[in-house]
């Protein structure tokens, strides 16, 4: 078990999701910012070393505008040795990695221009994870989209539009259960017709179920993930009190991460926090976790930071 938090540290001193105005895009400004991006992501992967934090998932905003028409640099070319180090970092320290483009992902869109849209940035996310080289347990999640109006007919065209993928995108695709549209039941449905593994999110499955204990969705949801895939993937998260209904805790309830631990045994998994002050809560429920014998220690909790970071580069 490795556990982790999404996209920013606010510990390091360092933004690593910078971007800028469209009206402002440049070349120049394209390279500064992912510059800043990519040193920022080595020191935050530095600490979560550093504190047992070894799933980490990586923002969209890391090449700011990578899927977008105006972009014709090749951003590839010009960084593909410094995402290769990353990624050496990343397999030399046993970090599970993912990712999770925005809401706007709709394969089952009825508008082609989203749907070609929500491609060109899938593509975009796949070729940050070959670029750093790592095999197909770095996943990115996605979930299954729009009803409109028809929910049998929008997983019709999900699933097929699924298998038109090049094989390269659906290695690396998994989708998740979401808080309103489709439940776990809906996302195995979907499973058993395009091979995808199924994130489970705790939290959506709390507001959005048909009476599946989690002892239940565990047997169910960690079935549709094969070797290749690495150990399932779990969201965590629980309700913020005195908040409105699917509002994320602020911070790690410890009593409730420490129920879902032992309601979970035996599965194996990785689980990502989020929660809204990430790192932190990250550090609490490391502490907790460390008690599991489920829990993957790290060998290197003891490195020392780099002035911006353990690569050198030029």
């Amino acid at each position: 078990m490795k556990i982790g938090y999404p996209c920013i540290n606010r510990t390091v001193g360092c933004k690593g999701d910078r971007t800028f105005r469209l009206k402002s895009y440049s070349e120049e400004r394209l390279i500064d910012t992912v510059e800043n991006n990519l040193i920022c992501l080595l020191k935050m992967l530095e600490f979560n070393v550093r504190h047992n934090i070894l799933f980490f998932r990586i923002t969209s905003d890391l090449v700011p505008f990578a899927s977008h028409p105006v972009c014709k640099f090749d951003w590839q070319s010009r960084f593909e040795r410094r995402f290769r180090e990353i990624g050496d970092f990343i397999k030399d320290h046993d970090i599970r990695i993912s990712m999770h483009p925005d809401q706007f992902i709709l394969i089952n869109s009825l508008d082609p221009g989203v749907l070609q849209r929500s491609l060109k940035e899938l593509s975009y996310h796949v070729e940050v994870l070959d670029l750093m080289e790592l095999d197909s347990s770095a996943k990115i999640q996605f979930h299954v989209g729009g009803v409109y109006g028809d929910r049998k007919d929008s997983i019709r065209r999900f699933i097929e539009r699924f298998g038109n993928l090049s094989g390269k995108l659906r290695s690396r695709l998994v989708i998740e259960n979401d808080d309103r549209l489709y439940r776990l039941r809906d996302c195995l449905q979907i499973s058993r017709k395009t091979g995808a593994p199924v994130v489970f999110d705790f939290f959506h499955h709390e507001a959005n179920n048909r009476g599946e204990t989690i002892k239940q969705s565990f047997e169910l949801f960690t079935g549709t993930w094969k070797g290749r895939d690495g150990v399932p993937l779990v969201d965590y998260s629980s309700q913020q009190k005195d908040a409105p209904r699917r509002r994320h805790a602020d911070t790690i309830d410890l009593a409730h991460f420490r129920d879902f631990l032992e309601e979970t045994k035996p599965f194996d998994y990785d689980v990502m926090l989020e929660v809204k002050d990430k790192e932190k809560s990250a550090q609490k429920a490391v502490q907790i976790a460390s008690e599991d014998p489920r829990f993957h220690v790290s060998n290197d909790s003891n490195l020392e930071p780099c002035e911006g970071g353990d690569i050198k580069w030029e």
